[in-house]
């Protein structure tokens, strides 16, 4: 018992010898961040806890500090037996790197809050980039990568000017060879940003094969993450893609009243132009009377016919709405009321299939 509290005494002495304030101040702190990770990272963490993000991030967050601890304390205790090893040296790299991540990360935290905007999206409110917060996070990105680019050149060993230089330069070919793998979506992110006609939060309508109707969810540095509405799923395009498109914006509309949309239906001549007019006006007077529907029923109706084709007429009827977010499910809506007052109405929406029978033909047929 004496041996081992004796021994205690000793490596405590020899503990505190080799520790300076320095090294208890970075211990100190360290242990603080990992304490309170969790809290760090849910303060500048915009998603929601149960993604794997944030669960990655926090891992990180704690693996890294624990690694600074032990490294810390190996380097102190055991710095006076021992020279700077390879060990050593992966701690002091991996503590560069993730001193320069963690200030990123908080550089960006702080610019967001100070030059992004508040905007609702998917139910809750979130700060989102601007072009001058994209800006200026690149150009701190930039100027703390190349700190710790330097710091861990050092590190390696490379102490005289050319052989610093040698390593920047190897990295500026690598960069200067792949730079258009990457720089187009940079620039076109920034574009897009500045141009304010396409902002997160907004209802798009693309053309790229397909037709798709999303919501802008997040514009990132390399690429444009975009929630498509029909299939409940996120798209991640390219931003030098995205500014191939042609993008309707369903959000920006140009009037007071709202996103002007359009229903036809192509009825048969059968029908009388009072007749049909009147069964659509009325049902238009149903719908803007529904509170479940989302338009603006308060403004006239706009009922006309726009073709005249061989087999029926296409008669179109416009409505604004504002609630651009629940555009599929206000077009399900109103097909289905109008149907309902057709029917009501005995008229049928269904396009008729009609012959032309010429007399040449019809005195063939006899």
């Amino acid at each position: 018992m004496e041996y081992f509290s004796e021994w205690g005494t000793t490596a405590f002495s020899d503990i505190s010898t080799h520790f300076d304030w320095i090294a208890g101040l970075v211990l100190t702190i360290n242990i603080i961040l990992l304490i309170f990770a969790k809290y760090i990272i849910r303060l500048v963490h915009q998603g929601k806890e149960d993604k794997p993000a944030f669960t990655w991030k926090l891992r990180t967050f704690r693996g890294l500090n624990l690694l600074i601890i032990i490294g810390y304390f190996y380097f102190n205790v055991y710095s006076h037996e021992i020279d700077y090893g390879p060990g050593i040296r992966t701690v002091a790299i991996l503590t560069v790197l993730y001193i320069a991540y963690l200030t990123m990360y908080i550089s960006h935290y702080l610019i967001l809050r100070r030059f992004g905007r508040t905007r609702e999206s998917t139910g809750e409110m979130r700060y989102i980039d601007t072009y001058n917060s994209r800006l200026l996070n690149i150009l701190s990105n930039v100027f703390i990568s190349i700190i710790a680019l330097i710091s861990v050149i050092r590190l390696l060993g490379f102490e005289t000017l050319l052989e610093a230089g040698g390593v920047i330069g190897f990295i500026g070919v690598f960069l200067a060879l792949t730079q258009n793998s990457w720089a187009p979506d940079i620039f076109s992110g920034l574009i897009i940003l500045n141009s304010d006609i396409l902002k997160e939060g907004d209802v798009i309508e693309l053309h790229n094969g397909d037709k798709i109707i999303g919501e802008v969810f997040r514009t990132k540095i390399f690429h444009t993450e975009v929630l498509n509405l029909i299939n409940n799923h996120r798209i991640l395009i390219r931003n030098s893609r995205l500014r191939d498109y042609a993008i309707h914006n369903l959000s920006k509309f140009a009037s007071a009243k709202g996103l002007r949309e359009c229903l036809r239906f192509k009825i048969g001549y059968d029908h009388s132009i009072a007749k049909v007019r009147s069964m659509l006006e009325a049902a238009y007077t149903s719908v803007s009377e529904a509170t479940e529907i989302t338009i603006e029923g308060q403004y006239a109706s706009e009922i006309g016919i726009t073709d005249t084709g061989d087999h029926a007429i296409e008669w179109s009827v416009f409505y604004y709405t504002k609630a651009v977010g629940n555009i599929l499910k206000t077009r399900q809506q109103m097909r289905e009321a109008f149907l309902e007052i057709s029917q009501a109405h005995d008229i049928s929406l269904a396009t008729p299939m009609t012959h032309d029978i010429q007399m040449q033909d019809l005195e063939k047929i006899e």
